[in-house]
């Protein structure tokens, strides 16, 4: 059994489901093109920078081209998000995946400033006694949730891609007594104005 793992959250790159919001400033072909070299860099640095095992969540379905060709080229297992809203996947997956290892840590994959520096403090400080490790993002979700044990309230009542998810599940980590650590805040790729900072700072994910 491995004692800590990734979970990296993906949705199938099909043209007009990913990155929406980005739609109007690139449209869907560049927008599908640029969630792929996204999610295929993470799944990259993951595998090659840390030590730890990396599980790959993906919906609607797992018969897409990229899902087999990640797996084979990186030996990854691969599973299906099962629920009716992003909390219940990512419940159901932290809650499964504690099964197979001690310390778990989810992820999405629009975060480019989230580095191998930060999944391993995230590890360091689970296997120190940490109940959860929180990465807060600028616009008031979070980019990272790391974990030693599995509770619905985490992933329950929350409003998913709302201002206040990052907020909220700080208040439920108190009610339940938890202690926990967080990471530095963090921007993730969501709105069409973060694009400039992505060319500035990440000019090889802009490539066309």
């Amino acid at each position: 059994m491995d004692q800590c793992a990734i979970l990296i959250f993906a949705k199938t790159p099909y043209p007009g489901s990913v990155k929406t919001r980005l739609i109007p400033a690139l449209g869907e072909d560049e927008t599908t093109r640029l969630y792929t070299r996204l999610l295929t860099r993470m799944v990259d640095w993951t595998c090659n920078q840390t030590p730890f095992a990396t599980e790959l969540w993906v919906t609607p379905g797992r018969d897409h081209p990229l899902w087999r060709q990640l797996a084979a080229e990186y030996d990854l297992p691969l599973y299906l998000q099962q629920g009716d809203d992003l909390g219940a996947r990512m419940g159901l997956a932290a809650k499964t995946a504690l099964t197979r290892h001690r310390h778990v840590a989810l992820l999405g994959v629009d975060c480019p400033a989230l580095t191998a520096r930060h999944i391993h403090q995230t590890f360091h400080w689970l296997e120190n006694g940490e109940d959860a490790v929180l990465g807060p993002a600028e616009d008031g979700g979070y980019v990272l949730l790391g974990l030693n044990n599995y509770h619905k309230d985490l992933f329950e009542g929350h409003h998913w891609g709302g201002g206040d998810v990052a907020a909220s599940t700080r208040a439920v980590l108190a009610d339940l007594g938890w202690h926990w650590r967080e990471l530095p805040q963090l921007w993730d790729l969501d709105r069409p104005q973060d694009l400039e900072r992505l060319q500035l700072g990440y000019p090889e994910i802009c490539r066309s």
